[in-house]
């Protein structure tokens, strides 16, 4: 099974919204060099932040872990 993990949809969301990393820091409550670390994939991000990430872009879960191409909640 070859899906796409969460640091690249998160990726290609922030991209394909025209969003900088520094934005999306503050859609979080966070810094732009943790937000860079969570999508390297250098910290694990946790549950709220994905849930956060998940509303902003109005996208599932399941879309946002690569576990379905739906991306509707």
């Amino acid at each position: 099974m070859s899906s796409k993990d969460y640091i690249h949809i998160m990726r290609e969301l922030r991209e394909d919204s025209d969003l900088t990393q520094q934005q999306m820091a503050e859609v979080l409550g966070t810094s732009q060099t943790m937000y860079s670390r969570y999508e390297r994939g250098i910290n694990e991000l946790p549950i709220h932040h994905a849930i956060t990430l998940c509303e902003h872009f109005n996208v599932s879960l399941d879309y946002f872990t690569g576990r379905t191409k739906k991306k509707e909640p």
